[in-house]
């Protein structure tokens, strides 16, 4: 296995620690997760990189690094979901856009071919990885703000003000999670065709 298909796998390996550092709770949990997630996302930055300078492409990696991304940016809003940092609909949008998406590089697959990732796959991984580190970091000054001395009072409407930036950042990630998906079926549509 050459390095880029191993910091893929690194990745996946990465996510049972970050999902765990956000739902249990513990001093600055949501410091450690976004450390890890932090973590994972330099390997989807150096894996491509190095696989394509170094011409290491391989199927494997063009199938395995997007499902790592979905494995990782799907286990965040699922936690974020049960800890009250994100509404359900959005993450049932995001869900519906992945499986339709892998459904037709399964197809693909059972044709012989291997359907990478196109540039608006990125787009909405970088957005959906910005909104998520948004989030940990409002997360994160929360945490602080509950250990300084201060009226806490505020709290709350802090808490509030950073819920909807935080679903906003991540409501504009599901529009370019939408519109990759249609670029993405448009341009695969030959692998779905009822003929």
């Amino acid at each position: 296995m050459n390095l880029p298909n191993k910091l893929t796998i690194l990745r996946i390996v990465l996510v049972p620690f970050f999902i765990a550092a956000i739902l249990v709770p513990f001093p600055l949990h949501y410091l450690a997760a976004l450390a890890i997630f932090g973590a994972a996302s330099l390997t989807d930055l150096f894996d491509g990189k190095i696989a394509r300078k170094r011409n290491l492409v391989t199927n494997f990696g063009k199938f395995s690094d997007p499902l790592a991304d979905k494995i990782l940016v799907l286990s965040a809003l699922l936690c974020f979901v049960q800890n009250d940092l994100c509404d359900a609909l959005l993450v049932i949008v995001v869900l519906f856009r992945e499986f339709a998406v892998m459904s037709v590089r399964l197809l693909a697959a059972s044709e012989g071919k291997v359907v990478a990732a196109n540039i608006w796959g990125k787009v909405k991984t970088v957005t959906q990885i910005t909104a998520v580190i948004i989030i940990f970091v409002l997360q994160i000054a929360l945490e602080i703000f509950n250990l300084i001395p201060f009226d806490k009072s505020v709290i709350p409407t802090i808490s509030f003000v950073f819920y909807i930036i935080g679903e906003t950042a991540l409501w504009v990630s599901t529009v370019f999670c939408i519109i990759s998906g249609i670029i993405y079926l448009v341009d695969n549509r030959k692998f779905i065709s009822m003929e």
